[in-house]
Order: structure tokens, then C-alpha cells, then sequence
């Protein structure tokens, strides 16, 4: 119906079923579709997400669906919304995830991530089959090459993702001919309001922002003609999604009108309901009693006591207080309470071990607050890298964002104690599959789908994020499956970065016997080749299922890599499979990927293929060469000619790891 109105003053979506008192309006939640951390409060206040808790989703959607399509010849109708919010952040210079305006085939976005404004996960971000649009209020610079946000304080236009079709840094254009753009902050505090209006004549998406107490600007902040009818459905839901994943931050809504065909009504701005005050952290219980102690017996050792006193104080806000790091600012994706971890993982209980490794332990746990499966990887203390393993993992894992790669959700710090959280992997790693008795043998096509899905991982470090990533340590202990068995390359406590075509200096780089590349040996220089070495043993491991080094085997089979060249010189490669595949796998398959599996582990850097290469071939976009045996045998070969980067890092020591035996992670 062209005149169907939905307004929503001091909240949400809401008819004549609102009561009317002298302090504000009153909304009833059976009008509402609230999620995860959102609420609505008797006085029409809505907390999408609040500071109180860590790591939150929260949506808010109208119980009804809006007929958003012109039944005659299905172009989507004119429609203007209007919405005050207020971005409040725990600490003031640090923001969380920010808040999106969101039109949505569903009010239930099951699985999206805090990280993607609580609208999307690793699966579908980018698809066209979200039908999703939104206007983002970010207050945070994802530096992901699938978004690439412009700054930690814009206003975008999203269809179906993240990477904004049209951004502008947050301010609004003071109605006059003269006004100057004026910046705004926010996460100020201070509520703003936007208007979000479509034009379905022109084609036009226009969304202006300005403070609560100035009026409309004339000239729209983000202006973007765009037909929105192949993305609309006829029938979609209106709301608000948050996602908070870094820094605590309270996300509200004060009021909020939406009309279809024509124009929304005004929101009565006296009566919008209050913002609850920032609170500053409770001080603790010691420090309490200190102060009380030192007040109320001010004549009680006039001089000796309160110094005594303010020592003891210090020592316990020296304690207790947080500190965030410069490394923390810039790369902390998000921090969990110590607290949270422990009731997680009942305590850190054996029960809930999952593995073990050179670098400390893996325990199962579920956070209290979201009931999600997580893997909490505790840094051991005696570790002689563990403050280095901790930071690479924080500084590299937690930006990025591939399916084939396991997700950094966040680490904790208390005292000496090291934590990292990830995504729970159910199927636990790939050695397990391997090695030993396994409980479920994997199938051929199954093993080549883990291949590739750990080229597809490597190819994102080395190609296609914003720096080169050299993860060091590929091996089956070191992938992880999901749910759907999907492999997913993890453990970067050992990873390097450095820009693209850039060299990285470092001091340290560490391996696990049987994977090191000869030159990283022998020259302390590693580089994208090296990480080819290992992805080729790996390659080797999965199809052979037996590792780079088996000691108990026969002379001739001890060196995984020489068994395998001896059955290719004596024309039988296949020889070297894995014998309880049987006879149950595709031929060309597995001698393209033994074959790859040797040109990669070559004991020449220059002649192994890069990781574009190395895909290509296992998608079936390029073949190998046919000299492929004189190549693998040969040890003469000059730089690298092909023209990628290959950058270097300088090492002088080098060390040796065990592999990490997992049951589950």
C-alpha cells in the first residue's frame, strides 16, 4: 500500500499501541525483533550494544516486513527514514566496531560477526545474495583489502558487504550558501541524527547527517544514484545491526521514523529519552578500604600511615589498571576479560585440552556472554617466545579475514598470562586424520579440497592482503578443520610481515624439523619460497599421509621427499600414496599434486613455482612443465625472473619446533 507508514518515535518502529506519560513515550517490545545484545528500556531508550559486556552483536528489527516494490512494475518505491543515535565508548579515544541503518530479507542474521557490524560472516560477506543495504556509522579503519575503509570516523553506503560504494568522512554541510563542511565525531557521545532518503523517480540514495540542535543541511553528507531494485526484495525488514569487537562502546538509538511513499514524520526531539552517563570502572575493593581506612582515621599516624597508604594504593592501581599498548591500538582486534576466558574454559580444566605444542596449550571453551565455541590457546610461561609468538599472532592473524584462514577473535592479558581466542574448530587438525589410528580416514577428494583450500589461504598471505604475510610453518598440525570441513591455515605465532616489495629485517625465525627450507638454514634469509618448501611438504604429507621425517621407516622411505623422487625417477609415483586410499582417487589428480608437491620442496628457492602458480595448476588453469623431472632434479638456477616480489628477511638463528600434537582445537 503506497501510504503504509511506519513511524518509531523515541525508539522503534511503533503504532498507537505506545502509552503516553509526562516523561516520554512508553514502547511495548512486542512491536520489536531485538538480538543478541539489544534492549529497549521502559523509557524508549535502545542499546544495541552496550560496554558492559565483550564482544556483541545486536539487532533490532520491526515484527513486520515493509512492501518496499511497486506492484505494476516492481521498481522500488520512494522511501525517507530519519534516526537519532548516539555512539558512547568506554574509553574516549578508542571506538568499537560502529552501528549500520540496515534494510534485510530477514531479522535473523544468524552467525554474523561483531567484526562486520554484526551483518555478515566470512561466508557470505560480498555475496550478492545478502540483498542487503545499509548505511554505516564506522568508528573503525578495517585495513582488510575486501573493505578498505577510508578512516575510523566515516558514514558509508553498503550493498551486500562492507567496502562502501560511496564514503565521506563524517561532518555535514551547515545550511546556507556559505557553510563550510563541519567535521563530527562519532563517537562523541552526543547524539546525531541522519537522514537516510531513496528516490525511486531518480534513482537517487542521499544521506545527510548533522547535530541534534542545528537544522536539516541543505546538501547531503554521501549522494549515490544507484537502482536499488535488483538488490530490494518486495517484502524486506527495516532495523539497526551493531557489532562491538575491540573496545567496549554503547550503541543507541533515540528515535526513529520510516514512511514508504512520502514523507516521514518529524521526530519530537523534547522528548527524546536520556543518554545514561559514561561511568568510570568501579575502583576495586582493596582500594576502596584504603581510601576508607585513610579518611577515616586522619589522626592516626599523621605522617607514617598515609604514605603507607598511597604506596599500597599505587601498588594495587599499578595491579589492576589496564594499559593499552601502541601495538594494542593498531592491531588489537578485540580484548577479553580473564575472567570470561577462565569461566570459558572451566577453569583452564583438563577436560577441556585439546592439544599441546612447543608454545603453550589449546583448551575448549564457551563464552558466558554469546554461548559460541571458542579455542583458547594459553602461551606457556617458561616459553622463551612468548611475548614475540603472542604479538606476531596479534599484530598479523587478528586483521585478517579469509575463509581459509582460522579467525583471531580476540586475546587477553593478565599479569604474565598470555591468551589467544580463536574460532573453534570442531574437526580439530589435519595430523589427526593422518597420523596414528584416526578415528575417519579421508577420502581423495576430501584431501585434495584441503589442498587447495590451504593454497587459496597461502595465495590471500602472499598476494592479497595489504602486506606480505610469511606464515613458516605450514604442516598438518598447523590446519585446522571446520564444521563443514573446510581447511583453514592457523597458528601464525611464527609469521613475518613486511610491505610488498619491501625487505623485513628480523631476528628470529623459527621452523619445525623437516619443513626448513636448506637456504633458511644456510643463509638465515627467508622469503615467500620458503613458505612454497613448506606448503610442497605439506602437499607431500597429505597425499603420502605420513610426515616429511619418518624414522621408523625403511632406509629408503625415511626422507619423505627422497622416497617420493625415487618412485618418480623409476616411473611410478603413484607408488608413494597413501596405501589406505587403495585405489580410490583420480589419477591425474594425484600426480599433479606429488609432482607439484616435489617442484615446490625443490632444494633450489628460484625453482620452486610461486603460490599464483601453484593455483593455477590445481584448478586446472595452467600445466605443469614438461620438463618438470629435468627441473626437479636440476640445482642450477639463476634469480628469481618472473617478476614477483620476493621479499627477504634477514635471520642469524633459526628455531627448531615440535609439531603440534592437537585432538581438537
Amino acid at each position: 500500500m503506497s501510504s503504509f507508514m511506519i513511524m518509531v518515535l523515541l525508539l522503534l518502529l511503533k503504532f498507537a499501541s505506545s502509552n503516553s506519560t509526562p516523561d516520554g513515550f512508553i514502547f511495548n517490545e512486542d512491536t520489536l525483533k531485538l538480538d543478541g545484545a539489544a534492549k529497549l528500556d521502559s523509557k524508549g531508550l535502545l542499546t544495541l550494544t552496550n560496554a558492559s559486556f565483550s564482544q556483541q552483536t545486536g539487532h533490532a528489527f520491526y515484527n513486520n516486513a515493509v512492501q518496499f516494490k511497486n506492484t505494476n512494475n516492481g521498481s522500488v518505491i520512494s522511501f525517507p527514514t530519519t534516526f537519532i543515535f548516539a555512539i558512547v565508548p568506554e574509553y574516549k579515544q578508542f571506538g568499537g566496531r560502529g552501528m549500520a541503518c540496515v534494510i534485510s530479507p530477514s531479522q535473523k542474521l544468524q552467525g554474523a560477526l561483531p567484526g562486520y557490524l554484526g551483518l555478515f560472516d566470512d561466508t557470505n560477506i560480498g555475496t550478492s545474495s545478502n540483498h542487503i543495504v545499509a548505511v554505516e556509522l564506522d568508528t573503525f579503519q578495517d585495513f582488510d583489502m575486501e573493505i578498505r575503509d577510508k578512516d575510523s570516523n566515516h558514514v558509508g553506503i553498503d550493498i551486500n558487504g562492507l567496502k562502501s560504494i560511496k564514503s565521506a568522512g563524517a561532518g555535514y554541510f551547515p545550511a546556507g550558501k556559505n557553510g563550510n563542511f563541519t567535521d563530527l565525531n562519532l563517537q562523541s557521545g552526543d547524539p546525531m541524527q541522519v537522514w537516510v532518503e531513496y528516490n525511486g523517480i531518480d534513482k537517487q540514495l542521499n544521506v545527510t547527517l548533522s547535530p541534534i540542535n542545528v537544522p536539516k543541511p541543505n546538501i547531503p553528507l554521501l549522494s549515490l544514484t544507484l537502482d536499488l531494485s535488483p538488490v530490494i526484495l518486495d517484502s524486506m525488514y527495516v532495523g539497526f545491526s551493531s557489532g562491538m569487537c575491540r573496545f567496549s562502546t554503547s550503541h543507541y538509538i533515540l528515535g526513529w521514523t520510516f514512511k514508504v511513499n512520502g514523507q516521514s514524520e518529524p521526530i519530537d526531539l523534547p522528548r527524546l529519552p536520556k543518554i545514561p552517563q559514561r561511568r568510570l570502572k568501579k575502583i576495586n575493593g582493596h582500594r576502596n578500604f584504603a581510601f576508607a581506612f585513610a579518611f577515616g582515621l586522619p589522626f592516626i599516624g599523621f605522617l607514617v600511615i598515609p604514605v603507607m597508604i598511597i604506596r599500597a594504593f599505587l601498588n594495587l592501581r599499578k595491579e589492576f589498571v589496564e594499559v593499552l599498548e601502541d601495538w594494542e591500538v593498531q592491531y588489537g582486534p578485540y580484548k577479553f576479560s580473564h575472567k570470561d576466558l577462565s569461566i570459558a574454559t572451566e577453569g583452564f580444566k583438563e577436560s577441556e585440552l585439546l592439544g599441546r605444542g612447543a608454545f603453550g596449550r589449546v583448551y575448549r571453551g564457551v563464552l558466558p556472554t554469546l554461548n559460541t565455541e571458542v579455542a583458547v590457546k594459553r602461551v606457556a610461561h617458561d616459553s622463551r617466545q612468548g611475548m614475540r609468538e603472542f604479538l606476531a599472532e596479534i599484530a598479523t592473524i587478528g586483521r585478517l579475514r579469509h575463509p581459509n584462514l582460522v579467525r583471531l577473535l580476540g586475546y587477553c592479558r593478565c599479569k604474565q598470562e598470555l591468551l589467544l581466542v580463536y574460532d573453534f574448530m570442531p574437526n580439530g587438525s589435519l595430523d589427526k586424520f593422518l597420523y596414528g589410528q584416526p578415528k575417519r580416514l579421508l577420502n581423495w577428494m576430501q584431501r585434495f579440497k584441503i589442498i587447495k583450500d590451504v593454497a587459496s589461504g597461502l595465495f590471500y598471505l602472499h598476494h592479497q592482503w595489504i602486506q606480505v604475510i610469511i606464515h613458516t610453518d605450514i604442516k598438518a598440525s598447523n590446519i585446522l578443520i571446520d564444521s563443514d570441513f573446510i581447511a583453514r591455515l592457523g597458528d601464525f605465532g611464527l609469521a613475518k610481515l613486511c610491505d610488498h616489495g619491501a625487505d623485513l629485517q628480523t631476528c628470529h625465525v623459527a621452523g619445525t624439523l623437516g619443513y626448513i627450507a636448506p637456504e633458511l638454514a644456510r643463509t638465515g634469509k627467508a622469503n615467500t619460497r620458503t613458505d612454497l618448501l613448506t606448503f610442497g611438504k605439506f602437499m607431500l604429507e597429505v597425499v603420502c599421509g605420513r610426515r616429511p621425517v619418518e624414522h621408523r621407516a625403511s632406509p629408503e622411505k625415511i626422507i619423505l621427499i627422497d622416497w617420493v623422487l625415487e618412485c618418480l625417477e623409476n616411473g611410478n609415483i603413484l607408488e608413494a600414496i597413501d596405501q589406505s586410499l587403495g585405489a580410490e582417487y583420480v589419477i591425474e589428480e594425484a600426480e599433479l599434486v606429488l609432482k607439484l608437491g616435489l617442484l615446490c620442496s625443490h632444494a633450489v628457492a628460484t625453482a620452486r613455482s610461486s603460490i599464483s602458480d601453484v593455483v593455477k595448476y590445481l584448478e586446472g588453469e595452467a600445466q605443469l612443465p614438461d620438463n618438470l623431472s629435468e627441473i626437479i632434479k636440476s640445482q642450477d638456477f639463476g634469480e628469481a625472473s618472473n617478476g614477483e616480489d620476493v621479499p627477504l628477511i634477514s635471520v642469524p638463528s633459526i628455531t627448531i619446533t615440535e609439531p603440534f600434537i592437537s585432538r581438537g582445537r
